[in-house]
């Protein structure tokens, strides 16, 4: 059978196959069960028109239901400036290639050097790399950074009070990588130091992770975490909402080596989940163990200003066993997506932003309460995401608040549900959501 689109003659493929030692393409499958083999004809539609093409992805998006989201639990529903759309299709930015050549790609390289200017000063840490997957990878890639940083120290400790998502990622990197993986107890909803404390004393750490805010939307105080983490020669790790950064400490401020996230709260909408974009920034000392790239300054040949990728592990390419990460690539447009967030809002415009989240969640939460229907599972403070405890059939409510075209937030227990809230949501919208509640 021959294929339109395939550059290869029938005698390419005999070569190929005779090179390989199987008599046939089909060859290729044979372990895979026949039980499980597509043998019919693939259900394509027809040819279409440009015109047709768009009226069916037009009647495909109108099967929909957008709803006033409430939910939370690392990803958020934040106000997307206008002209991101039109600067992101730039012919100048916008490339799947990745910048090898860096005479033909400055666009590109400069607004990365751009995103990691941001993102180093957004955390307070002296160096960001290009951009990773998302967050849950940049937490697994920080892991693996320990651990090629620590003598000898092949045990990883993660916070209980972080997303569980993201431990599930992390367990499956530490098993594939020989690293041994545990938790750190929590008590009223945040880290239990005594449980850290003794883990540590048992040696082999390499490193500690811990959130902020953690999944419960708890502002933790990490307060002589580093010092204590430091002093038995492992590294601090803070995983923190990118967005949250603009009024929180930085987790340089904390003393973290390595400061990971997600940065969809930065403007990039929910979509489904994803793509979105990891954020991983360290001190100058771990420079060296950064996976993925790190886009520099420089001057050409003519003393003008010049970008250039500069101390990507040749071992990432050709001696794939021995590299620190095999991340080679990254979400390079949705760190374009941050950096012109970043660029428009300014800090005034994150600060305002985090300012009107932080109020409406604690406006809900206490009009909530206020119901008698609700109390707070735990009596801590809170940035724009908590959790209550409900009284009555949960997931009727839930239903309820989906009948009118409300996403009432996530549910994490029976009885308890994770609410979030951003510069989004106004008073009438959350006024809105409690009337239906006392309905």
């Amino acid at each position: 059978m021959s294929y339109k689109y395939f550059p290869h003659t029938d005698d390419d493929l005999q070569q190929m196959m005779q090179r390989v030692g199987i008599s046939s393409l089909d060859d290729l499958y044979a372990e895979v069960p026949e039980a499980i083999r597509f043998r019919g004809d693939y259900d394509l539609p027809d040819e279409m028109s440009e015109t047709e093409v768009r009226q069916l992805f037009e009647q495909l998006g109108a099967m929909n239901r957008p709803m006033m989201c409430f939910g939370g639990a690392g990803v958020y529903d934040h106000y997307t400036p206008a002209v991101i759309p039109n600067l992101l299709s730039r012919s100048e930015l916008l490339t799947s290639y990745t910048p090898y050549q860096a005479e033909i790609s400055q666009g590109t390289l400069h607004y990365i050097f751009e995103y990691q200017s941001m993102m180093a000063e957004l955390t307070g840490m002296d160096i960001s790399n290009a951009s990773m997957y998302d967050g849950t990878t940049a937490c697994a890639e920080a892991m693996m950074m320990a651990a090629a940083s620590g003598k000898k120290q092949n045990r990883f400790l993660v916070s209980d009070t972080v997303n569980p998502k993201t431990l599930q990622v992390m367990q499956t990197y530490a098993h594939y990588h020989g690293i041994q993986l545990g938790t750190v107890a929590s008590r009223d909803g945040v880290t239990d130091r005594e449980d850290l404390e003794r883990q540590l004393a048992e040696g082999g750490v390499a490193g500690v992770l811990v959130q902020q805010p953690n999944y419960f939307g708890i502002v933790e105080d990490y307060s002589g975490f580093a010092d204590l983490i430091h002093t038995n020669k492992s590294l601090f790790v803070i995983d923190s909402i990118a967005a949250d950064l603009a009024l929180l400490k930085t987790p340089g401020e904390w003393g973290a080596d390595i400061a990971v996230g997600d940065a969809q709260s930065l403007g990039i909408p929910m979509q489904f989940g994803g793509p979105y974009v990891g954020y991983l920034c360290c001190t100058e000392k771990l420079l060296r163990k950064m996976p993925g790239r790190i886009v520099g300054l420089t001057q050409d040949n003519r003393g003008q200003r010049a970008f250039v990728l500069t101390l990507q592990a040749r071992e990432q390419h050709i001696r794939r066993q021995k590299a620190t990460s095999n991340i080679c690539s990254n979400q390079s447009l949705m760190a374009l997506f941050v950096t012109i967030y970043l660029s428009l809002m300014g800090k005034e415009g994150l600060r305002e932003a985090a300012q009107l989240s932080y109020a409406g969640a604690h406006y809900l939460c206490d009009q909530l309460i206020a119901t008698g229907r609700f109390q707070l599972v735990y009596q801590q403070p809170f940035f724009n995401e908590f959790v209550v405890r409900y009284d009555g059939d949960l997931d009727g409510l839930l239903q309820c608040l989906s009948d009118e075209g409300i996403f009432g937030g996530v549910k994490v227990a029976d009885d308890q549900l994770m609410i979030a809230v951003t510069e989004q949501r106004t008073k009438s919208d959350i006024d809105r959501l409690v009337s239906l509640i006392n309905l």
